[in-house]
């Protein structure tokens, strides 16, 4: 009896110290679980690669560039997700996001309904390529906007999340 309750006490504590643990360790396992389903749904490593989401006046961009300029498959991996990428977007298929993060991301459900209103254009770059968004549409600009700051924030890219002008 005296086992039982023995085992029964600790493993009640050892319940309560993985209730008790640090909120950064969470966001720590997040993070990385972020980055594990993002390497398998895009088709390249988050090792190799860097991403930069950035929100303008009138939308914003998703860009990933390779790290090495000569790693000419990963930059090709990047432009074919990217080009992808734009094409289910337009179609108001989200699909890959809500993989990679586990969850909706802010302002998708908008997106999608406004769909018709926002436009998705892909463009390679010299090491990757880059989904610029648009829109003129109030709702549809909001949408995109919270869409890129949760970006930002769980893929951890330190980009800013202040609305500036396009730059050509």
């Amino acid at each position: 009896m005296r086992s039982l309750l023995t085992i029964t006490l600790l493993v009640s504590g050892l319940s309560g110290m993985a209730a008790q643990k640090p909120a950064a360790s969470t966001e720590s396992d997040h993070h990385q679980q972020v980055n594990r389903r993002g390497d398998a749904v895009m088709g390249f490593s988050h090792l190799t690669t860097t991403p930069h989401i950035r929100l303008f006046t009138n939308g914003g961009e998703i860009e990933v560039s390779a790290n090495d300029p000569r790693d000419t498959p990963t930059r090709d991996n990047i432009r074919m997700h990217l080009e992808h990428i734009a094409n289910m977007f337009a179609a108001g298929n989200f699909d890959a996001p809500m993989l990679i993060h586990a969850t909706t991301p802010p302002g998708v459900p908008m997106m999608k309904k406004l769909r018709a209103d926002i436009v998705y254009t892909f463009q390679s770059t010299a090491r990757g390529g880059r989904v610029e968004i648009s829109t003129r549409d109030p709702s549809a600009l909001h949408a995109v906007h919270e869409f890129l700051r949760f970006q930002i924030a769980d893929h951890k890219t330190g980009d800013s999340t202040k609305v500036m002008a396009r730059q050509s």
